[in-house]
């Protein structure tokens, strides 16, 4: 009978030689790594890798093969893009390969990042350490924070994965990562928002590609078509150096069908939003992003300086919290002066509290108009501020917008409310002034949107949901909607000096004017 010892070395023997075996056979490794089908494991209900992965997995083996046949062989870096919408399984390819990269070839080196460190530190990290942990293979290597490394003392520094952040304004950061005769690993989460500057400065890895095995992967949300990793796909100028693929989440065994249906459902098979989060194609605006983060920071700069006249209309806008975790937000603008009256933001109060605490701020700074989200429970807050005699309009997100004078002015035909005063709000931003708060700019960048059809069935601009935004990892953007509330209608110029005893000005609707809402 063998001894605990020579039982030990003999399961460590068995290990190595599994490892050897899989050394350019990632499916092979996969397959073999992890605890498939056994009860009581989080794989309990997955027989194995899905049929796509099992497509890109036993590319890279082809590919590897290649490289080491007698005759002809094909030394060229393998690069791989795949855009993925919501849920196939992305993140859980890119931790096999980690694990199988680093287990199966000594002195490894491998560097992962994403388009965000928040990305990295909630997503990316904890998906790759999961399949680390779950790895026959786990023993040989020790995890910390963004790292992992060998256990052998030898090889610690040698033999490792690194997770890493990126600035645009520094890409050299990732110039200068080179493994000469061995092998090198990128892998980039949600790439389509990873700066083109860190995309090229990256491809110093391919220098020398002779001798070092090089794997590239480009993973993401296909959601904007004017950045590198659309130039990764067919019609793309780069399209010739990756082997691409778009994974229908539809027929992806481990995305949320119900989720699909549900998106399917309220956007329309076509529309941008369902063609990137289901379809895995590119959208047909340039970005899924609503409004572009420089256009919020231009606005939160501190010296940025906005003559305000006692003619420019105070409004009110007051977004009611429809979740347990959400706010209602109270915002005030004058003109293009979004920040000099702080806002107020309150949670776990009803619908009373909430009508109150508008009335007291009507009665402190007398605004012009006060518009109020009157979905859901916001109609309670509506109706009471109206018993009150409040200057109130209730404004259903959902409902039709002002008309075509949008569409006459700017050439975009919004489907509804919500996302007229969106649009309206992001034309002002570029004037407009807002105070610096975390939460409104999270949620001033974070809404996507798309072109469906409106109530009429033409083609219009719709904004992303609230409730898929929750979906999706994100926070309801009450900040962003109360300020949005702000713009539900045009407020003509007035006389402020009613306000000191003549009552004469007041709200009117007009054609659509940037002045109207203040801009300059």
């Amino acid at each position: 009978m063998l001894s605990s010892v020579q039982a030990q070395l003999s399961i460590e023997d068995r290990l190595i030689e599994a490892a050897a075996s899989c050394t350019r056979d990632p499916l092979r490794f996969v397959k073999m790594a992890y605890p498939w089908g056994e009860q009581g494991t989080f794989l309990a209900k997955h027989p194995g890798p899905d049929d796509w992965q099992t497509e890109i997995l036993a590319y890279i083996r082809d590919r590897l093969q290649a490289r080491y046949r007698a005759v002809e062989p094909d030394k060229s870096p393998i690069r791989i893009a795949v855009a993925g919408g919501v849920g196939p399984g992305k993140s859980a390819l890119s931790g096999w390969l980690v694990d199988w990269a680093l287990s199966t070839s000594v002195d490894t080196r491998i560097r992962v990042t994403a388009n965000t460190g928040p990305q990295i530190t909630t997503a990316t990290w904890p998906e790759i350490t999961k399949w680390r942990r779950a790895s026959l293979w786990s023993p040989w290597f020790e995890s910390g924070d963004r790292r992992i490394r060998s256990c052998d003392p030898a090889h610690r520094d040698s033999w490792r994965c690194d997770a890493i952040t990126w600035d645009e304004h520094r890409p050299e950061a990732f110039a200068g990562f080179h493994n000469a005769g061995r092998r090198i690993v990128y892998s980039f989460d949600e790439s389509a928002a990873i700066a083109d500057s860190i995309i090229r400065e990256s491809e110093g890895i391919l220098s020398g590609a002779e001798d070092t095995e090089i794997i590239w992967l480009l993973l993401g949300n296909p959601t904007r078509t004017n950045t590198y990793f659309r130039t990764c796909f067919a019609g793309g100028k780069n399209a010739h150096l990756w082997k691409s693929w778009h994974i229908d989440t539809r027929t992806a065994r481990m995305s949320d069908k119900a989720q699909i249906a549900e998106w399917i459902t309220s956007y329309g098979i076509d529309h941008d939003f369902v063609r990137v989060r289901v379809l895995s194609q590119f959208p047909r605006a340039s970005s899924l992003q609503f409004i572009p983060e420089d256009v919020v920071v231009g606005a939160e700069d501190p010296d940025r300086d906005r003559d305000v006249t006692l003619y420019d209309p105070l409004v009110m806008g007051v977004d009611v919290a429809r979740f347990g975790d959400d706010e209602s937000v109270i915002r005030f603008r004058r003109g293009p002066d979004a920040r000099s009256i702080k806002p107020l933001k309150f949670r776990g109060i009803d619908t009373m509290q909430l009508a109150a605490r508008v009335a007291e701020l009507h009665q402190q700074h007398k605004p012009d108009a006060i518009f109020i989200d009157a979905g859901g429970t916001g109609a309670g807050v509506v109706d009471r501020c109206n018993f009150l005699h409040l200057p109130v309009v209730g404004i259903e997100f959902g409902s039709s917008p002002d008309g075509d004078m949008q569409t006459a002015n700017s050439g975009i035909r919004y489907a509804n409310k919500r996302a007229e005063m969106w649009g309206r709000m992001r034309d002002w931003l570029a004037a407009g002034m807002i105070d610096k708060d975390d939460k409104l700019h999270s949620d001033l960048i974070a809404v996507e949107y798309g072109y469906g059809g409106d109530k009429q069935g033409r083609e219009a601009l719709t904004l992303e949901k609230k409730e898929h935004m929750k979906k999706r990892g994100l926070a309801s953007p009450d900040d962003g909607d109360a300020l949005a509330l702000t713009f539900a209608h045009p407020i003509g110029k007035a006389d402020q000096r009613h306000k000191y005893g003549d009552h004469s000005a007041g709200m009117h609707e007009s054609a659509y004017d940037p002045l109207a809402y203040g801009g300059r």
